[in-house]
């Protein structure tokens, strides 16, 4: 794929990105080998490759997420200091200027 002045104003105007012209140029050639990388990659035989989903194969060493009884709203508001019937009561932490 031929990268041209065209193809850098479009994607500068797709990225809201402005350029130099000496910054274009430079982006160009960017640009030109990232493409040339990614058809150099296309050339491998890729077939009887699986595609990779996880960089390492560990599993979940946690717990199972188990749904099981907590304790109510009333039983956590009586071991609150300050409270009223359904919210904790904590000093202001912010102040108006």
């Amino acid at each position: 794929m031929k990268v041209t002045d065209e193809m850098i104003d479009r994607l500068s105007h797709l990225a809201r990105l402005e350029f130099k012209n000496n910054e274009k140029e430079e982006i160009k050639n960017d640009l030109s080998n990232v493409l040339s990388f990614v058809e150099k990659l296309s050339e491998l035989n890729t077939s009887g490759i699986e595609p990779l989903v996880y960089v390492n194969e560990d599993e979940n060493i946690l717990r199972k997420d188990i749904s099981m009884k907590s304790i109510t709203k009333q039983e956590a508001l009586k071991n609150s200091p300050q409270h009223d019937s359904d919210y904790f009561k904590v000093p202001k932490v912010l102040q108006k200027k």
